[in-house]
């Protein structure tokens, strides 16, 4: 019996090693996880950054730790340590943002981040020593994958050891409501030795000079290639706005070869290059951006701010591992006459199809407008509502009539005010008031007006307002009682450069400062002014008999800027459409119009990422049209939406206001009322527009596995002979999956009764027999830790090296970037819109309002 109990005893100790041979793949971070900071909650379901596939793959989450910038153009850093300490393969990338909160993304891999914080302003670097650029997002392009065996070296004694991710956030206006951003990327890592390893090839342009005005410019990037071969599998290419086309060309002997060429208007993702390209020794490495001037009434230089452009052409390519160098750059053009015999498909634009556009900027039609029925606001007691605006701090500013009346009997045929005798609206006429909850915040404008009619802000949170009796337009401070600047005679309606009529709204280009006046109900003409009020120049003419043509209004109503664009939209009221024009010259670009508007169409907003909210006015009698609100595709001038109220009901909307979160405020100049709207994606996932991530978070290292067994590139060069190798699928979020556990559990029993058979069998002693085999295992298991820290490779430090280059622009290099700092999101193009109906006949005289 005590030889009995002493097997069992052996036996029990062999159990316990063997389970402990087995441990969870999980264990290898160990020490990164002790060490890491949690991810807030606010941006994601989970707070594990690192996701094991198995013993072999893990996936690495880096993420901005949830940060709220203050500034446009604001540059942010993090870094991420690499969590083993063994030689790692980077073989995917999956990015977790959108366009319309951040302008790029680009990640380093380097052995000492610039800062130890969680996060912080990339002005003050990204690594103190020398980095390499792994990975670059814009436009929400798509995930990029890597070809089978090829990875970015990183670990162990000569890749980095930190990951620093860098985030442009262009247009601060995306972060009005305070929302917290945690944009990033997603990497999947693996231990298998990799045979070919990856790296990154940058051409880019330092000295370009972009005449104002000029249609065409080239800059050109030419450098010999002095290394070991290496294959070209995917190209990526980056302007600003003015970019029309890039293309990346090998020259050898004389001959082009296409590596890739593209718009730098389409999602910026690293596409493949669609046929095999080797690059041998002192091949040379061509480029050409394509630029146009116009629009434009200064240079345009290389640098990293809104007015500034860029030329990047990113190649990623591949290398045999004993000669691998991660990470080159050229900035040179060493042979300015090579490019005469550049192909003549490198000069032709590329056009970019309205469908990729709304794809592009996020546009799609899974979202409907509807009534925010917990607003407080609807009930608020308020005059004739005549105009709406959001500060910058996205409140909402009304501005009304109080206990002033446009009827009948406000003004003679000559269009003068009759109702003097009333002197001038004793209410507080601008009100500001929380977008949430309709909070009063602040109020001014008593005793100044008589009939406010148009009100918008500018980018420093003044008022600009027109009072159709006094036949003026006001500049405003917030705290200031009377006007920082007033255009037109008071009460003295005019057609000439000093007088208006009845102006109706007012918009401020928040580039140039310039001022843009709708003039109004008895003139036909758009006004341009100077920032201090000097007059420029005008356009417009009233609308001829029987036709409406370009240019020519009946009521310019209201006003939309599109700065990016350098456009101005108007609400062209009673010929039922919208014009736009170049804010330049004035000349008409477009008009948007569509039958359900019926006959007038009062006003028009524009939100960046390109959508267009409009409010229409009453059916005549004996029409279906009804007066609803409009969501608009900017591109193509579809309509994508339509909303009304659910609480009351439109009786004359007069204006509309949208933020680029697709709230939306309307004034109502008779039901003296104002509704807001929200589009039903916003109210039910909010975090996930304005996080840049994607609903199904708990799903996302599914997807990265499922997306390397799905997405095989095809193999070329030295990939045709490799073996296949097979991925790991991903365990559960535990680490290690129930079924795998259960096993680990049932088979040693079963050993262990089949053991404990035997010996009431034979009999015999088994004492010291597993010795060898339980060191085994614990030498298993010990392998699998490895050591934190290693030696980094080498790069190049692109910000110091572009600040101190003669005559560059250094704002945005500063931050280490190597992309510009443009509002990429806003760009949509021009092209002519749907017209569903032929002009109308003349309707009756237009209702004051």
């Amino acid at each position: 019996m005590a030889g009995f109990v002493s097997n069992l005893l052996i036996l029990l100790l062999l159990f316990q090693n063997i389970c402990l041979g087995f441990r969870s793949p999980l264990s290898v971070f160990k020490r990164y996880k002790d060490i890491s900071t949690s991810l807030p909650n606010e941006c994601f379901g989970r707070d594990q950054p690192v996701i094991s596939f198995g013993l072999s793959d893990f996936a690495l989450d880096i993420r901005m730790p949830a940060v709220t910038p203050k500034q446009s153009d604001t540059y942010l850093c993090m870094s991420v340590p690499l969590p083993v300490d063994d030689e790692a393969y980077v073989v995917d990338f999956k990015p977790h943002a959108s366009m319309d909160t951040v302008h790029h993304m680009l990640l380093f891999g380097c052995n000492e981040p610039s800062s130890t914080e969680n996060y912080w302003d990339c002005d003050e670097g990204t690594c103190k020593d020398k980095s390499n650029i792994l990975y670059a997002w814009a436009r929400n392009a798509p995930p990029t994958r890597l070809p089978k065996g090829v990875g970015f070296r990183v670990g162990g004694e000569t890749g980095s050891r930190y990951f620093v991710l860098q985030v442009h956030y262009g247009d601060v206006s995306a972060f009005r409501d305070k929302h917290k951003d945690c944009s990033g990327v997603t990497l999947h890592l693996t231990h298998q030795k990799q045979p070919l390893i990856a790296g990154m090839y940058l051409m880019m342009s330092v000295n370009t000079v972009i005449p104002p005005g000029k249609k065409v410019v080239d800059a050109d990037i030419a450098c010999h290639y002095k290394r070991s071969p290496m294959h070209l599998f995917a190209y990526r290419v980056h302007t600003h706005r003015l970019g029309k086309v890039v293309s990346g060309y090998r020259v050898r002997n004389g001959q082009w070869t296409l590596i890739g060429r593209q718009s730098p208007q389409l999602p910026q993702a690293f596409y493949p290059v669609k046929y095999p390209v080797d690059i041998s020794y002192d091949d040379i490495l061509a480029a050409r951006c394509v630029f146009s001037g116009e629009g434009r009434t200064t240079e345009t230089h290389i640098g990293g701010t809104a007015n500034d452009e860029m030329c990047n052409f990113y190649i990623m390519y591949y290398m045999e591992a004993k000669h691998a160098v991660s990470y080159m750059t050229c900035t040179q053009n060493t042979n300015p006459e090579m490019f005469r015999n550049i192909p003549q498909e490198a000069n032709i634009p590329i056009p970019v199809k309205s469908d990729v556009m709304k794809m592009m900027h996020g546009h799609h039609e899974d979202f409907h407008i509807e009534e925010a029925v917990e607003w407080t606001g609807l009930d608020l007691k308020l005059g004739q509502v005549s105009g709406l605006a959001l500060d910058p701090e996205n409140n909402l500013v009304v501005f009304h009539r109080g206990d002033h009346v446009w009827d009948e009997n406000s003004f003679d045929s000559k269009f003068v005010y009759q109702q003097r005798g009333l002197g001038p609206i004793e209410q507080n006429t601008i009100i500001v008031l929380n977008p949430s909850n309709a909070k009063l915040l602040h109020s001014t404008g008593k005793s100044l007006f008589y009939l406010p009619h148009g009100l918008s802000v500018d980018k420093n949170g003044n008022y600009w307002v027109t009072d159709v009796a006094l036949h003026q337009v006001f500049k405003l401070g917030t705290k200031d009682k009377e006007p920082l600047l007033t255009l037109g005679v008071p009460l003295q309606p005019g057609s000439d450069k000093n007088h208006f009529c009845q102006p109706t709204d007012v918009a401020v280009d928040p580039i140039t400062g310039s001022i843009y006046v709708s003039d109004g109900y008895c003139n036909s003409r758009i006004i341009q002014f100077s920032p201090n009020g000097l007059y420029v120049m005008q356009w417009g003419e009233e609308t001829s008999l029987g036709r409406s043509g370009p240019g020519q209004f009946r009521i310019p109503h209201s006003l939309a800027l599109i700065p990016d664009l350098s456009q101005l939209c108007v609400a062209d009221r009673e010929n039922g459409r919208i014009q736009c024009f170049k804010l330049e010259t004035g000349e008409f670009t477009r008009e948007i119009k569509h039958k359900a508007f019926g006959r007038e169409l009062f006003a028009v907003s524009y939100v960046p990422g390109g959508l267009l909210f409009a409010v229409n006015g009453m059916p005549y009698p004996g029409e279906a049209e009804s007066v609803k609100g409009f969501v608009m595709n900017f591109s193509t001038g579809e309509i994508i939406d339509t909303f009304i109220p659910l609480r009351k009901s439109f009786e004359m909307p007069h204006d509309i206001v949208a933020s680029e979160d697709r709230t939306v405020f309307v004034g109502d100049v008779r039901a003296k009322a104002v509704w807001k709207f929200a589009s039903v994606e916003k109210m039910e996932h909010r975090s996930v527009k304005k996080a840049g991530i994607e609903v199904q978070e708990t799903k996302e290292s599914e997807t990265i596995a499922e997306t390397r067994l799905k997405n095989k590139p095809e193999s070329r060069d030295p990939l045709k002979n490799m073996d296949k190798q097979h991925l790991v699928q991903q365990a559960s979020s535990t680490g290690v999956s129930f079924v795998l556990i259960t096993t680990l559990l049932i088979i040693p029993v079963v050993i262990l009764l089949v053991i404990l058979v035997f010996i009431r069998w034979r009999k015999p002693t088994v004492y010291g027999g597993n010795s060898e085999g339980e060191r085994k295992l614990d030498s298993s298991s010990g392998r699998i830790l490895g050591r934190l820290r290693g030696k980094g490779g080498g790069g190049i430090n692109l910000g110091n090296f572009f600040a101190s280059h003669k005559g560059y622009s250094r704002k945005g290099f500063d931050r280490l970037s190597t992309e510009g700092s443009d509002q990429e999101k806003d760009e949509d193009d021009g092209t002519d819109s749907e017209e569903e109906c032929s002009a109308s006949p003349l309707p009756p005289a237009p209702s004051s309002s």
